[in-house]
């Protein structure tokens, strides 16, 4: 599998570092009124003081979502904020099949500036393909996420292996010029190591650094030299409740790439 746009930025970036900008307006800090105008300046600091400590941004759509119009404001205004340098990912999790699919593909990748966005793909492929209809966008398929639940379904034993890796399989053979990843949650080191044997070229995006009790370390060797984006959402966002919050935001965000630097 050749390297698509999206692998390259991240094969060319000094850092694994993705931000994951998952906003609570309860959690704001001290100096930021708690509305959705001060989600949008809060996530304005972060942006600014993590930049050049990063290769990506993370938006997770439910925490917009639940704040109905206004919260989609906030959203598509810190969607406006985030630099076109990095990978600027849609955590929407979409899945659904026919025109619906259709139209969350062209909400991420037409209305909103969006490169990559993760999908679910237990509907089959035609709620993922008209995702990868688009030939300079990166689609992230759920593989093997971090939640207790997921060996619920993700790891049942098909003719020997488990599922994910089944799901793996069938994602890459599907039609469509977009390049594609998974997610692979961080608390899965061990499997991290067996998915990037078998797929040592496909970018992956591991979610569960720093409060899900992810191993920045741990999945740096395990993730080897492959493409990955390794997001840090809370652990940075709310390094501190004070107005200093944007200067410790920095320090984590600055810890946690060097621990995913390797020393090699």
């Amino acid at each position: 599998m050749t390297a698509g746009v999206k692998t390259r930025r991240i094969q060319e970036s000094t850092s694994m570092l993705c931000v994951g900008l998952d906003t609570s307006v309860e959690r704001l800090p001290e100096g930021l009124p708690r509305t959705l105008d001060g989600m949008v300046s809060f996530n304005r600091h972060i942006i600014e003081a993590t930049k050049d400590l990063c290769c990506a941004y993370k938006i997770n759509f439910a925490f917009y979502e639940q704040y109905g119009h206004e919260g989609m404001t906030a959203l598509e205004q810190t969607a406006a904020h985030l630099p076109s340098t990095h990978i600027r990912i849609a955590d929407a999790k979409r899945g659904d099949i026919g025109n619906t699919a259709e139209a969350y593909a062209r909400s991420v990748f037409e209305h909103m500036p969006f490169d990559a966005v993760t999908v679910s793909p237990y509907m089959g492929h035609d709620s993922v393909t008209p995702f990868l209809a688009y030939a300079d966008k990166l689609v992230f398929v759920l593989a093997l996420t971090s939640n207790p639940g997921s060996h619920e379904f993700q790891r049942l034993q098909l003719a020997g292996r488990p599922l994910y890796e089944i799901v793996m399989d069938a994602a890459l053979d599907w039609a469509g010029p977009a390049e594609r990843g998974f997610v692979v949650g961080a608390t899965h080191p061990q499997e991290l190591e067996a998915i990037r044997t078998r797929h040592p070229h496909v970018p992956l995006l591991i979610p569960g650094v720093g409060a899900q009790g992810g191993d920045p370390v741990a999945l740096r060797l395990a993730n080897g030299n492959g493409p990955a984006f390794i997001n840090s959402s809370r652990a940075i966002l709310y390094a501190s409740s004070g107005t200093d919050f944007a200067e410790r935001a920095r320090e984590v965000a600055l810890s946690t790439a060097a621990d995913l630097k390797s020393s090699a």
